[in-house]
C-alpha cells in the first residue's frame, strides 16, 4: 500500500519560497510507470495540478505555475520536494502530494482525478 505525507511550514512570508517535502511509504518512487504531482486546493476554490516528476526524473510543469515552481526528489530518502517561489497571499492552499500508476512509461496527467495516491495535505498560509 503506497502512502504518502506531505510535511513543510504552515506560515510563509510573502516573498519568501515556499518549501514542501513529500515522502514515499509502501513503494520506490523510481519504480517504472509512477508519476509524482504536486496539487493544490486555495480556499473556495478547485485543484490546481501544479506539476509531476516521473519516476525516471523528468519534470513537467503547469503553465500557470512554469515560472515559479521547481519539482526535485531525493531518491535515498523516497522523497519527492515542491518549490514554490516568490508567493504572495493567493498562494494560500492545501498542499497535496499525490502518485499515479500507470500503464505506460512516462505517462503523467494533469487531471487530479485520475491520480491512485494521495497524501492527507498540507495548509499552508501565506501572510506577513
Amino acid at each position: 500500500q503506497v502512502q504518502l505525507q506531505e510535511s513543510g511550514p504552515g506560515l510563509v512570508k510573502p516573498s519568501q519560497t515556499l518549501s514542501l517535502t513529500c515522502t514515499v511509504s509502501g513503494g520506490s518512487i523510481t519504480t517504472s510507470n509512477y508519476a509524482w504531482a504536486w496539487i493544490r486546493q486555495p480556499p473556495g476554490k478547485g485543484r490546481e495540478w501544479m506539476g509531476v516528476i516521473v519516476y525516471e526524473g523528468s519534470t513537467f510543469y503547469s503553465p500557470s505555475f512554469k515560472s515559479r515552481t521547481s519539482i526535485s526528489r531525493d531518491t535515498s530518502k523516497n522523497q519527492f520536494t515542491l518549490q514554490l517561489s516568490s508567493v504572495t497571499p493567493e498562494d494560500t492552499a492545501v498542499y497535496y502530494c499525490a502518485g499515479k500508476l500507470s500503464n505506460s512509461p512516462y505517462y503523467y496527467t494533469s487531471r487530479s482525478y485520475e491520480y491512485d495516491y494521495w497524501g492527507q495535505g498540507t495548509q499552508v498560509t501565506v501572510s506577513s
